[in-house]
């Protein structure tokens, strides 16, 4: 439906429309420029009254005389303001009413004027809670998207940096911001996701980032390695578009979608920049070792425990100091649940209980659960190692990936003994393998298809590329 020039039938169709009487948030008021009556439609909380306080003054000075016939003549004339629009449909302007942009009707015009002069809530600018570094900038993105595209203006001052806008959910009408940096970017797969992301049909993006991922890229789920990198730091996020990468933000969510994404992109950290070359290195192959250890060490002690004579005379200290009570592949696995549990309840006790709990839990857990006989002082340490060590990287997703395939080869060294682990081993390897990134290359280059600068370049942090200035 197109609007008319009379006013009063606009203002009851929308009053049916938007149900502005139901609704105690969506506010409206009339009043009159230059002899004609006018109304202004807006969101509380989300306008700077501020702003309409300096137009009303502004529109008190108009004369009927100086009244323009068209609206475009009266938006250039009499809107002193940068961001205006006009809009001819009345779903469009639903659309941009509800995002918080304030409408204005004037009797005698067939448009609305549109002014986003919004002023989202919003936390400060702080350092995210698991992209903590060492040394380095401690800001991160919030749930605002125009302040999460600040933050990287803030540090790509390029015209090159390009950062498009899109709106998907049938109910939602989520923005997202589709950023890359022309001249690096992949033009076939930024076409790609913008065509995935224009063709979604959903109600809603309920769980942000992860429900577009899923739309955009349905993935085989048996595949638990994850296919996209997550970051709250804008420097990484602009660090990746200087690698030709591409960064899909999402609003209300506080963090970055990164990708095409590789094992070596996921398992990176800002620290291994902001250190030097050599420290930067040590970070990044000692993240690399304990993750692979993460991965095999509890399901390498059971296949030793139940093969003794396969034990090394140098590794006969891991032997079991007491008969076990309970087969050790229960135990492993019912450590494995146990920690998700303990996980799970520290992200729901309050911050203030955090400590106290944290050492009865850890009593209980750890010194009588061993002298009841449930554990064996062994399972409890390497169980303990894993679980710490696994925060070594920042990634959930990926984390998660290597928990569930630990507990794959605990299960079948269990049933099937060296086979098992055989079997397990080359199953992991295949997992990673034959995982491709989204835009259908290697999950693990450079390693395969070998590219021996290029690896060296992911495993040996070198000194950052610099150009001499031309006299």
């Amino acid at each position: 439906m197109e609007f008319t020039t009379k006013l009063s039938d606009t203002m009851n169709y929308l009053d049916k429309k938007l149900d502005v009487v139901g609704n105690f948030d969506l506010v409206y008021r009339t009043f009159y420029v230059a002899g004609k009556e006018a109304c202004i439609y807006y969101i509380e909380g989300f306008t700077k009254g501020e702003v309409w306080q300096k137009l009303m003054e502004d529109f008190a000075s108009i004369k009927p005389e100086d009244m323009p016939p068209d609206a475009h003549e009266f938006s250039k004339k009499y809107l002193p303001y940068s961001q205006v629009g006009l809009v001819k449909e009345e779903e469009a302007m639903i659309k941009q009413l509800l995002a918080g942009i304030s409408c204005l009707f004037i009797d005698g015009y067939d448009k609305c004027f549109t002014l986003d002069c919004r002023s989202y809530p919003v936390r400060s600018v702080s350092e995210p809670e698991k992209d903590k570094v060492l040394r380095g900038s401690r800001d991160g993105f919030v749930e605002t998207l125009t302040f999460n595209t600040a933050l990287i203006r803030r540090r790509i001052r390029d015209p090159k940096l390009t950062m498009e806008i899109m709106n998907t959910g049938e109910s939602s009408h989520t923005d997202i911001a589709v950023c890359y940096f022309k001249g690096r970017v992949d033009e076939k797969l930024l076409a790609t996701i913008k065509e995935r992301i224009t063709k979604l049909h959903v109600d809603a993006l309920t769980m942000n980032q992860e429900s577009l991922a899923e739309c955009i890229y349905p993935y085989k789920w048996f595949n638990p390695f994850p296919k996209f990198r997550y970051s709250e730091r804008p420097d990484t996020a602009a660090a990746s578009l200087l690698e030709g990468n591409i960064i899909i933000l999402v609003d209300n969510s506080p963090s970055a979608m990164i990708l095409p994404s590789s094992v070596f992109d996921i398992i990176e950290e800002a620290d291994d920049y902001y250190f030097p070359p050599i420290t930067g290195t040590y970070l990044r192959l000692s993240r690399l070792v304990i993750s692979i250890l993460t991965l095999y060490l509890t399901p390498l002690w059971l296949l030793f425990m139940q093969n003794p004579e396969m034990i090394p005379n140098w590794l006969r200290f891991i032997r079991l100091s007491e008969q076990p009570q309970v087969p050790l592949f229960f135990q492993l696995m019912i450590l494995e649940f146990s920690i998700d549990g303990l996980r799970l309840a520290a992200v729901n006790t309050p911050s203030m209980l955090t400590t106290p709990l944290s050492v009865i839990a850890g009593i209980v857990m750890g010194e009588y659960s061993v002298k009841s006989g449930w554990f064996n002082s062994e399972t409890m340490l390497y169980m303990a190692f894993v679980t710490v060590a696994n925060y070594s990287q920042s990634s959930f997703e990926l984390g998660y990936a290597f928990k569930f395939i630990r507990m794959m080869l605990l299960v079948l060294i269990a049933l099937f003994n060296v086979w098992g682990f055989i079997i397990g081993f080359i199953l992991s390897i295949c997992a990673v393998v034959f995982n491709k990134t989204i835009a259908g290359k290697s999950y693990i280059y450079p390693l395969i298809p070998l590219h021996l600068k290029e690896l060296k370049k992911r495993l040996f942090r070198g000194r950052l590329p610099h150009k001499e200035k031309q006299s």
